[in-house]
């Protein structure tokens, strides 16, 4: 018989340091051709604005198999409530049978991606940074953030978003953990003082100019996930080293994809951040290089962290 797990007992499951191990593991095992992983399945909504993505997959030789569905409805927080959602789903790759199900009500989605954000930054940032810009100021902006302590000592922040309401509540959040976080009028100035960003929104326009971004910069950009979304100019990759997630996935939705699109890259140049991980030489060349991170979420990260949330809480699919 499944078992059912709620959002609370599966966020006690979950440690920052494990969780990035499990995730950096994933990616290399993509890489190397060890996971099977269907197209995304992809819902679009116009008003009010949101999207549901279906994930799924298995890394071969293991006993289960997950399928997620995760939600996005971006003005949830103008009615008090958040703006993910979504369960994963366990099944056994033996037998079929529902396992597990993971009622984590989006969280799984956005730690995961935090994750991948800091794994990122590990092997892509420059090794000094002395201030970190974080454009958008919603729960995946601030899970990024948290999930950057265990790469870099900084906390100095500058913070770009739209609603000055939320940018003043991610400030008193962050100070109190002993950051100091500034406000950025436009993202341009925030880009001009950072050597780490990260672009955490819904946009559906660049945010981030070519023009802007510093030698030496680190960007992770984990918003364009599908359905439209930009954030980053796409002029930039031109400039840049590109390292993506997905190879197949941001050469079709993504900034690269944009990049790809306007033929100022090609699909050869996107690096996949499991190559990365398992040749470092593949990443950062010198210290005045611009390095990108295209994340646009793969299934093997749900997978990851829905087999380590499990053997936290005893059920064990390998």
């Amino acid at each position: 018989m499944s078992r059912l797990y709620s959002r609370a007992e599966l966020l006690a499951a979950i440690h920052p340091a494990e969780l990035m191990q499990a995730v950096e593991d994933g990616f290399a095992a993509y890489s190397r051709g060890e996971v099977v992983v269907p197209p995304v399945g992809r819902l679009d909504f116009d008003e009010p604005p949101g999207d549901c993505h279906i994930k799924y997959g298995y890394i071969r030789g293991d006993d289960a198999f997950t399928v997620k569905i995760a939600t996005g409805f971006y003005r949830n927080p103008e009615r008090g409530l958040p703006s993910s959602n979504g369960v994963v789903l366990v099944f056994s790759s033996r037998t079929g049978e529902l396992l597990a199900i993971l009622q984590d009500e989006g969280c799984l989605t956005d730690l995961r991606t935090a994750a991948a954000g800091a794994v990122a930054a590990k092997y892509l940032a420059p090794s000094k940074v002395e201030c970190i810009g974080i454009v958008g100021a919603g729960t995946q902006a601030r899970l990024q953030l948290e999930y950057l302590k265990e790469v870099t000592p900084c906390r100095r922040v500058l913070l770009w978003a739209r609603s000055a309401e939320r940018a003043a509540a991610f400030q008193a959040a962050f100070q109190v953990e002993g950051f100091q976080i500034d406000l950025a009028p436009t993202v341009a100035g925030l880009a001009l003082r950072s050597q780490l960003i990260v672009t955490a929104t819904p946009a559906r326009h660049w945010l981030l100019g070519a023009d802007d971004v510093q030698p030496g910069t680190h960007i992770t950009a984990v918003g364009a996930d599908g359905g439209g979304k930009q954030e980053l100019d796409p002029r930039l990759f031109a400039r840049a080293l590109c390292a993506v997630d997905s190879r197949k996935q941001c050469a079709q939705f993504g900034d690269s994809s944009y990049a790809i699109q306007e033929g100022l890259i090609a699909n050869d140049d996107l690096i996949e951040l499991g190559e990365i991980v398992q040749n470092r030489s593949l990443g950062r060349k010198n210290a005045a290089q611009i390095t990108i991170a295209d994340l646009t979420g793969v299934a093997v990260q749900d997978i990851q962290i829905a087999k380590l949330a499990l053997r936290r809480l005893t059920l064990t699919p390998n």
